[in-house]
């Protein structure tokens, strides 16, 4: 018996709050994280992109954080009981860069994802649609 096809996802989709971490974190300040998160928090609500409520956005946001600070893209200064999180430039323009390439890709994948649908579903048009869109 053969195993069932599984779609599974090459691309990211945008993701929001980390554009909006790596865009603040882009100055030369460094942030305590609830002065971040009240930032990041307005400029979602500005761009109508703050959805699921404000503690699970709280959540998100910290994931975030640490996944930057792992990558070695965002420094966490511990003094005492603070924590103060600060962008390590080179690496904040490669992400800014990244994202911005992947924004622009997006709508794209969605074209090549839904381009693939249909070939599957209708076996007869395969060589007229494929003619339309060349992959890549």
């Amino acid at each position: 018996m053969s195993k069932p096809f599984v779609v599974s996802f090459l691309r990211r989709m945008p993701d929001n709050v980390t554009e909006e971490l790596v865009a603040v974190l882009s100055s030369r300040a460094s942030f305590e994280f609830k002065p971040l998160f009240d930032i990041v928090l307005l400029n979602l609500r500005e761009r109508n992109a703050a959805s699921g409520g404000e503690e699970m956005l709280r959540l998100r946001v910290y994931e975030k954080l640490q996944g930057l600070v792992g990558q070695g893209a965002v420094n966490r200064t511990i003094t005492g009981t603070t924590k103060k999180y600060k962008g390590v430039a080179p690496r904040m323009r490669g992400l800014k860069a990244e994202m911005k390439l992947l924004r622009a890709e997006y709508p794209l994948s969605i074209k090549r994802k839904i381009l693939w649908l249909r070939i599957r579903n209708e076996p007869s048009g395969r060589s007229k649609v494929l003619n339309r869109f060349p992959a890549g």
